[in-house]
């Protein structure tokens, strides 16, 4: 993935948290069935643990405990959201410019927050992996608010800055 379209992926992100600012608190942390039990906060919060695991952790060998803990959750509002995302754009950052030259070479690894748990794979595709899980949990974000009544923003790429 080339540095500027990672920009895209954060500028349509930047325009999802901006909207799910507007939610009420209420309707941000009601769970919706049929989205895994989940609510729009915590799916925002899966997102940005995932590039934690699999870029900050695996990838970057930074940390060990990549995954936010349920009963901390409930602490966290679309500041902390917003925080956990620009850790998150900075693993990516530092991933474009560590395996630069070597993102098809693949890796094995301890899976860090995993008890005995090896994994090949490259940190290319680690890493498209990442943005393609946040687009699949955006879009059910937006589906979640749209069942909440709520007239979601264009978060498509093809709207972005270039």
């Amino acid at each position: 993935m080339h540095p500027r379209e990672y920009e895209w992926v954060k500028q349509t992100r930047r325009t999802l948290l901006d909207f799910c600012s507007e939610i009420k608190p209420e309707d941000f942390t009601r769970q919706i069935d049929g989205f895994g039990d989940l609510c729009i906060r915590d799916m925002l919060m899966h997102v940005a643990d995932c590039y934690h695991a699999w870029l900050g952790s695996y990838l970057l060998l930074r940390t060990k405990k990549p995954i936010t803990a349920k009963e901390a959750l409930a602490q966290i509002g679309p500041e902390e959201i917003r925080e956990r995302f620009a850790q998150a754009d900075g693993y990516v950052k530092d991933v474009m410019a560590e395996f630069a030259g070597q993102m098809e070479v693949p890796l094995t690894r301890d899976i860090p927050w995993r008890v005995a748990q090896t994994l090949t794979m490259t940190p290319g595709k680690l890493l498209m992996h990442t943005v393609t899980h946040e687009y699949h949990h955006k879009g059910q974000i937006l589906s979640m608010a749209r069942y909440m009544g709520y007239t979601p923003p264009n978060t498509d790429v093809l709207g972005t800055d270039d």
